[in-house]
């Protein structure tokens, strides 16, 4: 006998199904910064170059193939220097005030307005409990045009917040300053858009048999009569992809610069170009397409087995 029930097609964990409000997505820092407080920065910005297949030396402890050459699948970040834009004071959770660099790229009047004067200190501001910088990617030798920015909060005391601003304020900071080989990354970015899809593709419901009445690519019923309306949780058409998701616990394998470690295959990565600067190797797959704003942060909630794995990059295949 068949089975009676089963769980529905698709899940209602993430609803409503609706277009991505923007490319680089908001982050909780205040989570972020409760489990990852000893770390100078807590996040960074990547674009997304493509998978790729890598040899490596597998360290892990007590695993099958250990001291071995193996090969994995893994993603290819390019993460350009980040710049200081201003430094956010709050106080019980609200914007204080800011206080704007005055050594910005001249790249800026594409994303804001420029101001004239400059006259706010960072020490004129005494009263406040958390201090944040908002940043921008240092665009020198890379394949876009207009900067992105992305507030980001630090980690330490409120004397090394501030001392870690003082410091690179004229100054970039690179993505080694952020993470270190065999550490793990949350990933937050919007998924590749497929537009409007119907029931079938967008739910994964199944087709319907080949003699059914108007139609296979569709859901039998669409709800009761009573209560007299179609409810949000009947599969229906619409948009699908483009879509907010956060990926925990990405391993990190490898943090290099096209100076030293060139990776850049003859003509460059398809759907990207070469990559000039610096980059990271991620073990799996990551949202987005090509060219796509990641938005990296250190783990909310990490695991022993991501934790414990241990690769040494050698080359990519």
């Amino acid at each position: 006998m068949a089975k009676l029930s089963r769980p529905r097609r698709g899940s209602l964990q993430f609803w409503p199904r609706k277009r991505a409000q923007k490319l680089i997505p908001s982050v909780n820092w205040k989570i972020v910064s409760s489990k990852n407080s000893d770390k100078p920065i807590l996040g960074f910005i990547g674009y997304k170059v493509g998978m790729a297949s890598a040899y490596v030396k597998d360290n892990t402890s007590d695993s099958m193939t250990k001291n071995k050459r193996v090969t994995i699948p893994i993603t290819i970040v390019e993460c350009p220097k980040l710049k200081i834009l201003s430094v956010r004071f709050y106080k019980n959770g609200q914007v204080i005030g800011d206080v704007l660099n005055k050594n910005l790229n001249k790249e800026l009047i594409r994303k804001i307005k420029m101001p004239k004067n400059i006259t706010k200190k960072i020490d004129d501001y005494k009263d406040y409990d958390n201090v944040r910088i908002v940043a921008y990617t240092d665009l020198k030798n890379f394949m876009k045009k207009t900067p992105d920015l992305i507030e980001i909060n630090l980690g330490g005391s409120l004397d090394d917040k501030i001392n870690f601003v003082k410091e690179h304020l004229d100054k970039t900071i690179s993505v080694s300053d952020f993470i270190q080989q065999s550490g793990l990354i949350d990933i937050k970015a919007v998924t590749k858009g497929k537009g409007l899809q119907g029931p079938i593709k967008r739910f994964g419901a199944g087709l319907r048999q080949h003699k059914a009445e108007k139609g296979v690519r569709k859901i039998g019923s669409i709800g009761p009569w009573h209560p007299a309306r179609v409810t949000f949780r009947v599969p229906m058409a619409g948009q699908m992809g483009f879509f907010t998701r956060i990926q925990y616990n990405n391993k990190v394998i490898f943090v290099g610069n096209t100076s030293e470690n060139n990776i850049n295959p003859p003509g460059g990565f398809r759907h990207f170009g070469n990559i000039n600067g610096d980059y990271i190797l991620i073990t799996g797959s990551v949202h987005g397409p090509a060219k796509r704003q990641l938005v990296i942060t250190h783990p909310l909630r990490s695991t022993k087995k991501q934790s414990k794995k241990n690769y040494e990059f050698i080359e990519l295949r």
